[in-house]
């Protein structure tokens, strides 16, 4: 009986042993798993603040287009009411200074129709003319959009 005890015990010390193998196989295999799971997070980590770091350039260069893009809007603000102060006079009859003067007024028509075809084409992405980036006197500028044509011309006020 004695030999049963002996055998039992020396069984369940290499259950034991043969258990604590495994259990220890076991944490390896989970280890291994586990620093491969960091290596990634990390990389995904490397990658986040990368893209985080390009979204905010992102953001920058979009608020400072957009600061630029107020600036040109409140330019042409001011263009539209200087137009407006000049075409809304009172007792002015342009239908009745068009039969009195007619080669006056067409001149100025014709003048103001290309100044302001120019315009479109300035605000559709053409390049200044030379002479657009030189004129400096009153008489030289587009009248119809003086900052957008004409940007070194500075008006006396």
């Amino acid at each position: 009986m004695f030999g049963y005890i002996k055998m039992a015990m020396t069984m369940v010390l290499i259950a034991g042993i043969a258990g604590a193998a495994i259990y220890v196989n076991k944490l390896r295999s989970d280890n291994a798993i586990l620093k491969a799971n960091q290596v990634e997070l990390e990389r995904s980590i490397g990658e986040q603040t990368k893209l985080l770091e390009q979204q905010k350039k992102d953001f920058d260069a979009i608020m400072e287009s957009n600061k630029k893009l107020n600036i040109l809007i409140n330019t042409f603000k001011k263009d539209l009411d200087e137009l407006d102060k000049r075409f809304n006079k009172k007792k002015r009859d342009v239908g009745k200074l068009a039969i009195e003067r007619s080669q006056s007024v067409e001149r100025v028509i014709n003048k103001g129709s290309a100044e302001a075809t120019r315009c479109v084409e300035l605000a559709s992405g053409a390049e200044r003319t030379e002479e657009e980036l030189k004129a400096t006197r009153k008489s030289q500028i587009n009248t119809m959009c003086p900052s957008l044509a004409n940007p070194n011309y500075v008006p006396y006020e």
